[in-house]
């Protein structure tokens, strides 16, 4: 009999337990550390990727509190906001990727701009000094070609040099020792030179046709000189015989007169053609630049 109550005893007590831990769930104390575990699920209904948050479910006989795994349970609840932070995470260093991405691009577009930037000044500046070389050249060219012009306007204008003459005896055709030294002094700097006349005009004593042939014998011996030691080409020179022609005297006031013997006058006469060689051989081949 005693061991009958004992028992009942024992399984009273073991109903009831059950009921006591159900009310102690309920409690203030429980209740409300039961809710930081829950604020998440309410706060976060979205996460980054968009889903929302999975209410908790039950736990079993316990309900949403299990006393005797409070850890592993906080551990579950608190799993998705663990995900959701890894997404953040990832999303962070994804933008923070694609910032530095973007800002290496535009300094590189920048870089590159700069470059051509100043590929083109330099450009410019080329442009530049290629354009004052040719206008250089175009003065240069323009100065030549007025020199030009005027030396063709002026070709057939011809002004006296030098001037010497050549006295011979009566009858008498041959160069002295004098005469010779006096057309070397004159021929001698003509050589390799352009632009020049000589004339030679002879006259001599006498009348007539007799006058006329001595004194172009006299202006010959002279030319045959020039041609023959000088090498003074034979177009350059210009011969004519004055016989006993009057001669214009030196002073305006005095009258012709009639020279006695024989002589003869080498005029040496110049263009502009030698101060036009002279102007072009003045200006350096390293001025003269090709154009492209």
């Amino acid at each position: 009999m005693k061991h009958r109550v004992l028992a009942t005893t024992l399984v009273a007590s073991l109903m009831a337990f059950p009921a006591f831990a159900q009310q102690t769930s309920t409690s203030p104390d429980q209740t409300t550390a039961s809710q930081p575990a829950q604020a998440p699920s309410q706060t976060s209904d979205v996460s980054a990727t968009g889903k929302p948050l999975q209410p908790p479910a039950r736990e079993g006989f316990w309900g949403r509190v299990n006393p005797f795994a409070r850890k592993k349970y906080v551990q579950r609840q608190t799993a998705p906001i663990r995900d959701r932070l890894n997404e953040l995470d990832e999303l962070t260093a994804t933008n923070s990727k694609n910032l530095k991405d973007a800002d290496a691009r535009a300094q590189q577009g920048i870089q590159l701009a700069s470059a051509k930037a100043s590929e083109a000044d330099q450009h410019a500046v080329e442009a530049g000094n290629k354009a004052d070389a040719a206008q250089q050249t175009a003065t240069q060219a323009n100065t030549r070609i007025g020199n030009v012009e005027q030396v063709v306007s002026n070709i057939d204008q011809y002004k006296a040099s030098n001037q010497t003459e050549i006295r011979f005896r009566p009858g008498q055709s041959v160069l002295s020792k004098n005469a010779k030294s006096a057309l070397d002094d004159m021929a001698t700097p003509l050589k390799d030179q352009r632009g020049y006349i000589i004339e030679v005009q002879g006259f001599s004593s006498g009348r007539g046709q007799a006058a006329i042939a001595t004194s172009q014998k006299m202006a010959d011996s002279v030319v045959r000189y020039l041609v023959e030691n000088h090498d003074v080409p034979v177009y350059r020179i210009y011969v004519v015989g004055m016989g006993n022609a009057p001669v214009a005297s030196a002073d305006a006031d005095s009258k012709t007169k009639h020279m006695s013997g024989g002589r003869v006058e080498i005029s040496l006469l110049k263009n502009d053609l030698e101060q036009l060689a002279s102007s072009n051989s003045a200006v350096p081949p390293s001025q003269v630049q090709p154009t492209k």
